[in-house]
C-alpha cells in the first residue's frame, strides 16, 4: 500500500466527472487499499478516487470512532433519498474550511463491493452526509459547490493563495 496525494481545490481536475468500472479486479482493489491508506493517514473519514486524480467510481469511507469499519463502494449510486438534515462538512480537498450543508437525512444506496457483489444498503446521520459528500465528488462536484458564492469566492480565494505560496 502507498499514499496518493490528494488533490486540493481549487485544482480543476476536481470538476471531472468519474468514469464507471467496468470490472473490479486487482488493480481496483490497490487502488481501493491505498485510498483507504491515503484517506487515514489524512485524516478524513471518506475518500473519493478523482481526490488523487484517478478518474474512478470508487469511493472509500469509515465513520466509525475506532477507524475500524471501512466501507469501499465501487460505481455507487443513491436510489433513493429522505428527509434533510444540516451539517458541517469539511474536505479533504479543501484544507481547513468547514460550512454547513443541506443534504438528505436518509439514503438507499446500490454499490460494488471490492469482491465486485452487489449490495444496498441504507444509511443516515453521519454516513448517509460521508457517502452523499463522496458521491458528488464522483460527479465533480465539492461541498463547496452547495455554498453561496459569496463564500465560494471566499474559499476559492484562500485556496488559490495557499496554492501559490506553496510553490
Amino acid at each position: 500500500m502507498s499514499l496518493l496525494k490528494i488533490l486540493e481545490f481549487p485544482d480543476t481536475r476536481l470538476k471531472d466527472m468519474a468514469q464507471p468500472i467496468v470490472r473490479v479486479d486487482k488493480q481496483v482493489q490497490q487502488l481501493a487499499d491505498d485510498m483507504a491508506e491515503t484517506m487515514y493517514d489524512a485524516p478524513g473519514i471518506g475518500l473519493a478516487a478523482p481526490q488523487v486524480a484517478a478518474g474512478q467510481r470508487l469511493i472509500v469511507v469509515d465513520v466509525s470512532e475506532n477507524r475500524n469499519d471501512l466501507m469501499v463502494l465501487v460505481n455507487p449510486e443513491i436510489i433513493a433519498r429522505s428527509g434533510e438534515e444540516e451539517m458541517k462538512e469539511g474536505c479533504l480537498s479543501v484544507p481547513g474550511v468547514l460550512e454547513t450543508v443541506r443534504r438528505a437525512e436518509k439514503i438507499t444506496l446500490r454499490a460494488l463491493t471490492v469482491q465486485g457483489k452487489t449490495i444496498e444498503l441504507e444509511a443516515d446521520g453521519l454516513l448517509a452526509v460521508c457517502i452523499q459528500h463522496e458521491i458528488d465528488h464522483l460527479n465533480g462536484t465539492l461541498f463547496v459547490d452547495h455554498l453561496s458564492r459569496l463564500k465560494q469566492n471566499l474559499i476559492r480565494r484562500k485556496a488559490e493563495k495557499r496554492a501559490r505560496q506553496s510553490e
